[in-house]
């Protein structure tokens, strides 16, 4: 999506003065953002208008019951770009929702300014580090770091730098192929350590948790 290009968004919140907030905080947005449907429901958005948003914004703790985390899932799977925005703020939920395919995690005391960017960081599929995201991946020690490659971490630094595939390769003298390969290889090794990293969000988190990239370097 173009930088400037407007974006759509669903809200699913159950509490009515959320969802007037946000709607407001999107109306004052610097670039167009448009809230497309919102409720208390998951199903707000797999109906129209709400299953052709760019961006879900999702609360963790709804009303209606059954499992948020199985919502989460089925939305990324489904090929939708989901921000978590909720009043968990606990570091096992912030990483189980990167490792299921979340775009970002927020926490509701982080407000105005960190929804709206993570949101329009998730309609240009770039990441977004929100200040309790960096805390939970800052103190989330790992040992079971795979070996990557120095070109293997160069094309995935890049990557996290860069708006496309197609830039990484410029930069690097390489086809978007090659990009690619490289980013299989680096998803197949955290895989076989028992850390799945399906998504740019999370591969983005394996980095921080890995020191290969520093929070204020995204």
């Amino acid at each position: 999506m173009s930088s400037n290009a407007p974006v759509s968004v669903v809200i699913i919140d159950d509490h009515p003065a959320i969802l007037s907030g946000v709607q407001a905080w999107y109306a004052a947005s610097r670039r167009p953002v448009t809230v497309i449907a919102a409720g208390g429901s998951v199903r707000e958005a797999w109906t129209e208008p709400g299953s052709a948003a760019d961006v879900v914004i999702l609360d963790l703790q709804l009303g209606e019951g059954g499992s948020a985390f199985g919502s989460l899932r089925r939305l990324v799977d489904a090929g939708r770009q989901v921000v978590v925005y909720t009043m968990r703020d606990d570091e096992k939920t912030a990483l189980n929702c990167l490792d299921l395919g979340a775009a970002t995690f927020l926490t509701k005391n982080e407000g105005q300014d960190h929804l709206v960017e993570a949101t329009l960081a998730a309609a240009d599929d770039r990441p977004y580090m929100p200040p309790a995201l960096a805390g939970a991946l800052g103190t989330n020690a790992r040992a079971d770091r795979p070996q990557l490659s120095v070109r293997e971490e160069n094309v995935l630094i890049e990557w996290f730098q860069s708006e496309s595939k197609e830039l990484v390769g410029q930069r690097l003298g390489i086809s978007v192929r090659t990009v690619n390969s490289y980013l299989d290889r680096v998803r197949i090794k955290y895989a076989n350590v028992g850390r799945p990293a399906r998504t740019k969000a999370s591969l983005v988190a394996r980095a921080i948790q890995d020191g290969l990239v520093d929070v204020d370097d995204l």
